[in-house]
């Protein structure tokens, strides 16, 4: 007896653990709340990166190129050496220039001293005259000489300011027989080469400022009164990178056949890993920004005739029929079925039934996408 009685108990013993697994335990879920974001409805446009600064540096004097440091793809400071010419001949010009001030200078002094002879001999005729020491004849004769003397001496004024024009006019060429970078820049062209002659104005090298990129995008003119300076775009490149844009210009032309219009975006960010003439995908908003009521993607599952959340209702799961929006990043606009704070199931969703108890584990770190969830379009994954 006693045998059977033991027997009894330890079947008993095992197989209470499986009453208690037959009647499960808490679900273990993960959640998130359900909160408001600030959104924009987008038209997708293509783009083009476009150069916002480009110059063909031209030299300002000719001559024969003597240095030319530079090479395509570097990259050159503002006031760094593209190119460098033969100064001798400059120089020889600017000493014929001194010279010539030298020798203005000289006949300045001659006929300063000759008009001061001539003055001071019409002044004596003049009294003489008065006297009637001396003939009318001769105190014309005087003034004649007054006259030239002091035409010479104006005459000697204006060479000397001709040879101060000519000096500078060297100088100038001499200072410019260096060309310099305008701005910093990288180098898209070498137009000459050591011992070539470079007329004046003629180019020198290409020059592009990579940190003064934009992106011109032709954006449908009806959408075009939705654009705020103040309102961020998103770009991506071929590659998948995304980079943040800001409205610059809108340009006063539209092309008829498309109904677009160019606009120009600023880089938010000038180190963008993008070149001049790459494409880019923009997103550009298409109605002012409104603040929307949003749930995560993998909080949804589809159900009859529409989609359905599991909501963490004192420990239970409560599935709720919502209607969804447009999507915004990795979640979903939310027009009915939800409210603001409601407590949402983003993963263990596709196993819970209505009314399941469940023990959510907070935000998980990385979600995997819940069965049935839509994809961004709102089509089903």
């Amino acid at each position: 007896m006693q045998g059977l009685a033991r027997c009894a108990m330890i079947v008993v013993m095992l197989g209470l653990p499986l009453d208690v697994a037959a009647q499960g335990g808490p679900a273990g879920v993960s959640t998130e709340f359900v909160s408001t974001s600030t959104m924009a409805e987008t038209v997708t446009v293509f783009g083009e990166v476009v150069a916002g600064r480009e110059s063909a540096v031209a030299a300002r004097v000719g001559g024969v190129a003597q240095e030319v440091p530079v090479r395509v793809g570097d990259r050159v400071a503002k006031g760094d050496l593209l190119a460098s010419l033969d100064t001798e001949l400059l120089e020889i010009e600017m000493a014929q220039a001194q010279a010539q001030i030298a020798i203005a200078e000289a006949g300045i002094a001659v006929s300063a001293a000759r008009l001061d002879r001539a003055e001071k001999a019409f002044r004596r005729a003049e009294t003489l005259r008065q006297n009637s020491t001396i003939a009318e004849a001769q105190l014309e004769e005087r003034a004649s000489d007054f006259a030239e003397a002091n035409g010479s001496q104006q005459e000697a004024q204006a060479r000397i300011q001709a040879s101060i024009n000519a000096l500078e006019q060297a100088r100038y060429r001499l200072d410019n027989a260096v060309v310099r970078a305008p701005f910093d820049a990288v180098v898209l062209e070498v137009a000459t080469e050591v011992g070539q002659f470079i007329p004046a104005g003629s180019q020198v090298a290409t020059l592009i400022d990579t940190s003064a990129l934009e992106i011109e995008a032709n954006v449908p003119a009806r959408y075009v009164g939705a654009l705020r300076e103040d309102q961020m775009v998103t770009a991506t490149t071929d590659i998948g990178d995304t980079v943040s844009l800001a409205l610059r210009a809108i340009l006063p032309t539209e092309f008829a056949a498309t109904r677009t219009r160019p606009v120009r975006f600023a880089l938010a960010d000038p180190d963008a890993n993008i070149a001049v003439g790459q494409t880019v995908t923009l997103d550009v908003p298409i109605s002012a920004p409104r603040e929307v009521l949003v749930v995560p993607k993998d909080a949804l599952v589809q159900a009859q005739g529409g989609w359905s959340v599991f909501v963490n209702q004192d420990g239970k799961a409560m599935p709720r029929t919502v209607e969804i929006g447009v999507a915004l990043n990795n979640s979903f606009e939310i027009l009915s079925g939800l409210s603001e704070g409601d407590e949402v199931v983003v993963r263990g969703n596709e196993r819970l039934r209505p009314g399941q108890d469940i023990a959510p584990t907070g935000p998980p770190a990385e979600v995997a996408p819940a069965a049935g969830a839509p994809d961004e379009t709102g089509s089903k994954g």
